[in-house]
């Protein structure tokens, strides 16, 4: 039985009257046309049409804006009588109403403010429904981080995980570390940009999933920064061994070379902040002639699992001292592991980790190992992830939720193309 609130108010004719808006307002022109020509002649309505054709010949932009002003209209239409067919209402038969439109890549994504009786969490339960009275691929709807009072439901045409992506990287001539790296392209088709300084990087994926190319962004970025000093540990060897004629020091298999890096790197960060403290700063800026200095460490497991007691341990200890103090001397950390285990990788060394880039994974258990313990239960399992598709993965930033990202393909050939510029632009040092 309905209630009384619904039949009194009669939502549905307001939704008719909306959805009929434009036609009404044709209607009305329809009618001032036929007033006009009863008082200043059958002229009158054709001069007015004449008017308004020319301004628009003139004015482009202005008809650029009608254009986009009634596609917005339909697409709102669009969604409001999907709303009203699912029956998602409020307690008081109200629907949700767009209140802006935008499009994507892949879509369109809306602001929705909510009516009294709903809240997101029982719109998410509704969105298959809602993506099939739609007809698209899917929907999703996150919080609008200002007020609970607002939803943002994105719509999903099409699948915004081409077979590969180009990496920008390739475009451009330098880059600023400094400035908003784009990592990838999200599930919206937008892309997906990170901020290294005073920020670490954690990698886990299983072999295959695309882990080694994601690195290769992050050092490609790192070597086109002329400012930017690099120190590469390959446990392989040949993962990042295109990159090592632009590095500072690179680092094999040999463990002990490998401590000795991370102590020349304790004693640059103490020095570091030795001057800061001298000059009352706080943290390296991009003013100060330093420089970002980047630390790359694959593969992890190598480092911290391997070799003598005694040598990993010591390891293991400057690592946390760098990652853990680093940030504010302007020192990077993104280490990358294909064995994501609790041994390899602690709850005490993840949590130093700002960003996390959990990529296809055997298990839920490996993915929470990147991401942190519960991810997996709330929906978010690098597990999960269809293992044709390379490169894509759950990347978490701190104080945020996980999103899924897929990041940009570098051939071996583009890697070496990337390492021989930066190795020109730098004239090696």
């Amino acid at each position: 039985m309905r209630s009384p609130a619904v039949s009194e108010r009669r939502p549905w004719m307001g939704y008719l009257i909306w959805g009929w808006r434009l036609e009404i307002g044709l209607g009305f022109a329809s009618l001032v046309a036929l007033i006009l020509s009863s008082r200043f002649g059958e002229a009158a309505p054709f001069a007015v049409a004449g008017t308004v054709v020319l301004v628009l010949r003139l004015r482009p932009d202005l008809l650029d804006r009608l254009r986009t002003v009634l596609r917005e209209r339909r697409h709102e239409r669009w969604v409001h009588g999907a709303l009203w067919h699912c029956a998602i209402v409020g307690r008081n038969g109200e629907i949700p109403k767009v209140e802006r439109s935008a499009s994507l890549p892949v879509g369109w994504r809306y602001l929705l403010s909510l009516p009294p009786g709903l809240h997101l969490e029982a719109l998410k339960l509704r969105a298959p429904e809602l993506a099939a009275a739609l007809g698209v691929r899917e929907v999703r709807l996150k919080a609008f981080l200002r007020s609970a009072h607002y939803v943002e439901l994105a719509v999903i045409w099409s699948n915004a995980f081409p077979r590969e992506i180009s990496s920008p990287l390739l475009n451009v001539p330098t880059v600023s570390l400094w400035e908003p790296l784009a990592f990838g392209v999200g599930e919206d088709g937008l892309a997906v940009t990170i901020r290294l300084p005073e920020h670490n990087l954690l990698i886990g994926g299983e072999p295959g999933s695309g882990k080694s190319v994601a690195l290769s962004t992050l050092v490609g970025a790192a070597a086109l920064d002329p400012s930017v000093h690099l120190t590469l540990l390959d446990g392989k060897q040949v993962e990042l061994a295109a990159w090592s004629i632009v590095a500072d020091r690179f680092v094999g298999s040999d463990q002990d070379d490998a401590v000795a890096a991370l102590e020349e790197l304790r004693e640059l960060m103490d020095l570091r902040y030795a001057e800061l403290a001298a000059t009352r700063r706080r943290k390296i800026t991009p003013r100060d002639l330093e420089g970002l200095h980047v630390v790359v460490i694959d593969e992890l497991a190598f480092y911290l699992r391997g070799g003598k007691k005694e040598v990993r341990e010591r390891f293991t200890e400057l690592l946390r001292d760098l990652v853990s103090r680093g940030r504010a001397a302007g020192i990077i950390v993104i280490a990358a592991t294909q064995k994501p285990s609790h041994e390899i990788v602690p709850t005490w060394i993840r949590d130093l980790f700002s960003y996390r880039l959990a990529m296809r994974c055997t298990s839920s258990d490996a993915s929470d190992t990147i991401l942190g313990q519960g991810w997996a239960h709330q929906g978010f399992s690098a597990a999960s992830i269809d293992p044709s598709l390379r490169g894509v993965g759950y990347l978490l930033a701190e104080g945020g939720m996980p999103v899924l990202l897929k990041t940009p393909y570098l051939s071996d050939e583009e890697v070496d193309e990337l390492a021989l510029r930066a190795f020109e632009q730098r004239g090696m040092r």
